[in-house]
């Protein structure tokens, strides 16, 4: 855990919803400047809509969520959405656009959000798809690539406009163990290369355990655990926790 971090994003008393239905309540937890942070818990238990109401598709029912200082939700419109845009996005299925090619995917966020001419574009797309070991695949479609190679292009879309932090929705998903070791080595790059903020929405055990510096374990609606996830491990008494944490050195070797 890094000692000298500075909370980036700030959770207090959150409770989040749809239509009157408490999906989780009074949720306390910081993410670092810096951090690889992960959501974690139970299919179901909440870490999806935490997720989309830090990245301001989902409005509170109570609560406050803090970003450098400043409550998003009891802002204007347009001043939230101008620290959204600081927050780079990878959703679980890539979400790419299947009409165009993985360069004009990641194109596409410079070319609506700043005044750079095609050249820079085109240049600043070079540098993103190399990061991610894309290189020369600028004119591949994504029915043309592989699921690997999706998650790698959305990473470059997610990574266009230079932000402050990334978010991940189940990361791994569809990826078998060895490209889903080489996405998380990619995450640890990018955290280190460029000190961006990480938060991951995964169950992947492999992730948290290996990557992540803090973690927040959320369970029946609410945080259950919040800290470095082997701090966690080594001290919970909670046997769902323990369980999560444990289960897949249970059955190593075997399907997962």
């Amino acid at each position: 855990m890094r000692t000298n971090a500075k909370p980036f994003i700030s959770i207090e008393n959150l409770t989040l919803g749809y239509g009157g239905n408490v999906v989780v309540e009074n949720l306390n937890f910081n993410i670092n400047t810096g951090d690889i942070f992960v959501i974690m818990g139970l299919s179901g238990c909440g870490k999806s809509t935490i997720m989309r109401s830090i990245i301001g598709l989902n409005r509170p029912m109570c609560g406050n969520i803090f970003v450098g200082g400043q409550d998003i939700w009891a802002l204007p419109a347009d001043a939230r959405d101008g620290i959204i845009e600081t927050f780079g996005v990878s959703y679980q299925s890539g979400a790419l656009f299947s009409s165009m090619t993985l360069g004009e995917n990641v194109a596409l966020p410079m070319e609506m959000k700043t005044n750079m001419s095609n050249k820079e574009i085109k240049k600043e797309v070079d540098k993103k798809l190399q990061l991610v070991g894309l290189g020369g695949y600028w004119h591949l479609y994504p029915t043309e690539a592989s699921g690997g190679m999706i998650k790698r292009a959305a990473l470059a879309r997610a990574m266009a406009l230079n932000p402050r932090a990334l978010f991940f929705d189940e990361p791994s998903a569809g990826l078998d163990p060895v490209r889903s070791k080489q996405l998380d080595d990619l995450i640890v790059e990018i955290n280190k290369k460029f000190g961006t903020t990480i938060v991951l929405v995964t169950h992947e055990l492999s992730s948290i355990m290996s990557i992540a510096t803090n973690a927040v374990y959320i369970g029946n609606k609410t945080v259950l655990a919040y800290g470095a996830p082997q701090k966690i491990l080594q001290t919970t008494k909670n046997k769902e926790i323990i369980e999560f944490l444990t289960r897949e050195t249970k059955c190593k070797g075997g399907k997962k």
